[in-house]
């Protein structure tokens, strides 16, 4: 069977017919979860112990210093020494092309575009961190054309209405709840989880707050400022990093209905009947049960990030300034934010409209300068 030569699956024998070279997995579980991991994958591989040191300063760096982002980096870092590894190559030692066939091997592996550009920005970030120590001569990704995720999220939105049907549902299940308690008919737990979820669903569409954010936000988050009822809001970033955010009335008061059945022992903000806080995947079923019988349709395609992105949608949509969402969305890049914007491309938004108004205002305001002019020719 022929091979072609331009695979990066192939390679010549020595008597220079093509053979297949086994492809290193790029997909399915890291073969490093942590950065722990990751240094006994690299102390197994025989890595000089100047780039293991090297590799835990860039790990424990300002944009690293969150323990989630070092997993994710460390997850990330690992498929790209495992292919070189399986391939027998050095990893201080790489060629450009060895670069160019690592993305190439994550295309044909079927991962999405912004999968792929996040590994080889883990693995690129590496290798310019280890330049620097004057452990590694040169970066292979430098330079390198790297894929583009879409413009637009692909995460299901929702629509406002959907978002409020929620809202109404949550609103009414806690009441309803509320009033069976009183009647004997409904424990006080399920008075306080119903008002729970009432919460943390008003905070999330006033705050456009992350999963994690509540999952980590304390009953010391909330507060006041300059007459503001506020929270601060764990964020993305460095450990202990917050952003405060302003909670209106509306959701202030289902804060403190929900405070008030919790107690206001410090702790977790949303916890459970044992103290901990609620953890993603309870979170994840709870925005789904709440979809579900408020009747949206694709309630079993959302999640909580969902919620967020449906938020930043409408505020754009209303023509809230870019600016103003990025702030509340805690995003450091201003393109991040506008893969938000499903309208960006409406013809109802084009500045075409802006410029012709203004064209014809001051051509109309300039008309009578040419009138006498126009109308002496012809006579």
């Amino acid at each position: 069977m022929t091979v072609s030569p331009l695979r990066h699956d192939s390679a010549p024998d020595e008597q220079g017919v093509a053979i297949t070279v086994s492809r290193p997995a790029v997909r399915g579980t890291p073969p490093a979860s942590d950065e722990y991991e990751l240094a006994e994958l690299m102390r197994a591989s025989g890595t000089n112990p100047i780039v293991l040191t090297s590799t835990a300063g860039w790990l424990s760096s300002e944009k690293r210093s969150s323990p989630k982002t070092r997993r994710g980096y460390s997850q990330d870092l690992s498929f790209w020494l495992a292919y070189i590894l399986a391939r027998g190559l050095d990893p201080m030692d790489i060629a450009p092309i060895e670069a160019d066939l690592y993305g190439a091997a994550l295309r044909d592996a079927g991962l999405a575009a912004s999968t792929r550009a996040r590994r080889i920005s883990a693995a690129s970030s590496w290798y310019r961190y280890l330049v620097r120590a004057g452990a590694a001569a040169r970066n292979p990704f430098l330079d390198m054309e790297r894929a583009q995720p879409s413009s637009l999220s692909s995460t299901r939105g929702l629509a406002k209405a959907d978002m409020d049907r929620m809202l109404a549902w949550a609103k009414a299940e806690a009441d309803k709840t509320a009033a069976a308690h009183e009647d004997g008919r409904a424990a006080a737990s399920r008075v306080r989880d119903s008002a729970r979820a009432y919460a943390m669903l008003c905070l999330v569409v006033v705050t456009a707050c992350r999963v994690g954010g509540v999952i980590e936000s304390r009953l010391s988050s909330l507060g006041w400022d300059t007459g503001h009822r506020v929270i601060d809001l764990p964020v993305k970033g460095p450990a202990g990093k917050t952003l405060r955010l302003a909670v209106p009335p509306y959701a202030s008061a289902a804060l403190d209905r929900y405070i008030t059945l919790r107690g206001g022992d410090e702790g977790p903000l949303f916890r459970t009947d044992t103290g901990r806080p609620l953890d993603q995947p309870a979170i994840f079923r709870k925005i789904r049960e709440i979809a579900r019988k408020a009747g949206v349709p694709h309630w079993d395609a959302i999640s909580p990030h969902s919620l967020r992105h449906a938020v930043a949608t409408y505020l754009l949509s209303e023509g809230v300034e870019l600016h103003v969402v990025q702030d509340l969305l805690g995003h450091a890049d201003p393109r991040t934010t506008r893969r938000y914007d499903k309208e960006q491309s409406a013809l109802n938004r084009s500045p075409a409209y802006k410029l012709g108004q203004a064209f014809a205002q001051g051509e109309a305001a300039h008309e009578p300068d040419f009138r006498d002019e126009a109308e002496a020719v012809a006579k």
